[in-house]
């Protein structure tokens, strides 16, 4: 099993940190701990407004908000797998994936799900549309799947890898990038037609993976792995984040997003946050906000955000200046 997955699937300590983190007396987030009524590891997370939002994870968990995570809602998901992503173009149509090749969508706001075959038994872990008609999940063994028919229909992309995928990012219904295991970063500038590596990132394994405009993303990953690029995956350049003020070892990142092409954040395993407000040029740990590893991570805008993670943890985060 991965690592990742091992992490997840760890019982965490229940406990949560209440947090102000500020740098020079200056508040830069606070968190506070939303009752979810579970204790399942929460490992996708997507808010599509700041009052309308869905998490998925193990057994088959799938919660549903519309007031801004003061109260979830259990949703009957059909399956008992571990699910590991959740993708709503808008407020009504959406995508879960996870283990066993699971993929089930919804055409509700996620009040109800309905599996869609894809023929293949894989774990899958991330998934992006770029419209609402071309749309791409990876997963274990190298799977790249593509659906140009708004998901009714998927099939399989030649990946040349063997690695397991944990990401994907598309900028258009022709570029996008690929990241997982064994430091694997696969480009497309085709649609999916061909997958190249154009480089490979040592030994890590990449987790997450967020794109602010067209050419410039970012890719995090374990031992504080954190990779930039600003020529669409072409090239990518190291900058790995080591031990800080608080850490005895590097911190596994684990996923990342950016509210405007200045501003990014990452969480990662023991509750950890990093932040960035000059394009990534310096991050700063903002500390832990959670004694638990945290896997999700959604802004609906820049001045609202969630974290899920282990033991059933959801925090709102609120972002400082």
């Amino acid at each position: 099993m991965k690592r990742w997955l091992r992490v997840a699937l760890a019982a965490g300590l229940a406990a949560v940190l209440p947090c102000a983190a500020s740098w020079a007396g200056t508040p830069v987030l606070s968190a506070d701990l939303q009752p979810t009524k579970t204790e399942a590891t929460l490992l996708g997370l997507q808010f599509h407004t700041p009052q309308l939002g869905w998490t998925v994870g193990s057994a088959g968990t799938i919660l549903k908000t519309v007031d801004g995570g003061k109260r979830w809602k259990k949703v009957t998901s059909g399956t008992s797998v571990l699910l590991t992503n959740v993708l709503f173009l808008d407020g009504k149509r959406g995508w879960v994936i996870g283990s066993n090749g699971t993929v089930r969508t919804s055409i509700d706001a996620g009040e109800s799900w309905k599996p869609v075959t894809i023929g293949t038994e894989v774990p899958l872990y991330g998934i992006a549309f770029p419209s609402p008609s071309h749309g791409w999940i990876v997963g274990g063994n190298g799977m790249i799947l593509h659906t140009a028919d708004g998901g009714a229909t998927w099939h399989e992309q030649a990946s040349q890898t063997n690695a397991t995928l944990y990401a994907v990012a598309f900028t258009s219904e022709e570029r996008g990038v690929a990241v997982g295991a064994v430091g694997t970063a696969l480009v497309t500038l085709d649609g999916g037609k061909t997958w190249k590596a154009h480089a490979s990132l040592g030994g890590v394994t990449l987790f997450g993976l967020e794109f602010s405009d067209t050419l410039s993303g970012w890719a995090v990953g374990n031992a504080g792995a954190l990779f930039q690029t600003t020529d669409g995956g072409l090239h990518w350049t190291d900058h790995t984040i080591p031990c800080l003020q608080t850490c005895t070892r590097p911190t596994d990142l684990l996923r990342i997003r950016f509210t405007d092409p200045q501003v990014g954040w990452i969480v990662g395993e023991r509750g950890m946050v990093y932040r960035t407000s000059d394009a990534g040029f310096t991050w700063q740990e903002v500390g832990s906000i959670a004694n638990v590893s945290l896997f999700g991570l959604s802004f609906p805008d820049a001045a609202h955000a969630w974290a899920s993670g282990e033991r059933g943890t959801m925090l709102q985060l609120k972002p400082g200046r």
